[in-house]
C-alpha cells in the first residue's frame, strides 16, 4: 500500500510534429489517433500512477504539459511553461534528424527556467524504421551529453511509452524527495 501520494510536473518538448501530443494520448488514454492538429499554446494532461521510488511505493499524479513546438513561442512561453517542472521528456522524430539536433534548444531553455531537473529522451515514431534518419550512435551521444536515458518510441504502437513515462516519474520522485518538496 503506497505511503503517500505526490504531484509532478513533467514537460514535454521538441519541434513541430514529434509526436508529443499523441505520445500523451497514448500514455493517458492508451489510444492514437494519427490526424496532426497542431498544439496551439499548452495543454495539460493527468495520470495517476504508483511507482517505485527506492523501495517505496508512491501514488504520483502525473501533471503533463504539451507545448507547441514552433522555436518562435518558445522563449514567450517559457517561463509559464517550464515554472514548476519537476521533469522533462525531450522528443524527436526518427525520420527527421534536425528535431534531435533541437534538443539542445529545447533544453537549454527549459534548464534556463528550472535549473537541472530529470530528463528522458525519446526517439519517436519508431514504427516507421525504414524511413529513419537517426542512428544509435548519435542518439546515444545526445543522452550522454545529458546524463540520461533514451528510448525508442512510438505512440502509433505503444512502444516504450509507458517504461518513458514511469522513468521520468520515478526520477522526478526521486529528487523531489531529496529536496524535500
Amino acid at each position: 500500500m503506497p505511503s503517500r501520494k505526490m504531484k509532478s510536473k513533467i514537460c514535454l518538448v521538441g519541434e513541430n510534429a514529434v509526436g508529443k501530443t499523441s505520445l500523451i494520448k497514448r500514455f493517458v488514454l492508451d489510444i492514437f489517433d494519427d490526424s496532426y492538429i497542431t498544439t496551439i499554446g499548452t495543454k495539460v494532461s493527468k495520470r495517476s500512477a504508483t511507482l517505485d521510488v527506492g523501495g517505496e511505493k508512491i501514488d504520483v499524479d502525473m501533471m503533463i504539459w504539451d507545448i507547441m513546438g514552433q522555436s518562435s513561442f518558445r522563449s514567450l512561453l517559457r517561463d509559464a511553461y517550464f515554472h514548476g517542472a519537476n521533469g522533462t521528456i525531450a522528443v524527436c522524430d526518427v525520420t527527421r534528424l534536425e528535431t534531435l539536433k533541437a534538443i539542445d534548444d529545447w533544453v537549454a531553455e527549459m534548464r534556463a527556467v528550472t535549473g537541472e531537473i530529470p530528463l528522458v529522451i525519446l526517439a519517436n515514431k519508431s514504427d516507421l524504421k525504414d524511413q529513419s534518419r537517426m542512428t544509435e550512435a548519435a542518439l546515444s551521444a545526445c543522452a550522454k551529453k545529458y546524463e540520461t536515458k533514451f528510448y525508442y518510441s512510438s505512440a502509433k504502437t505503444g512502444a516504450n511509452v509507458t517504461e518513458a513515462f514511469e522513468t521520468m516519474g520515478k526520477a522526478a520522485l526521486e529528487q523531489q524527495l531529496e529536496s524535500g518538496e
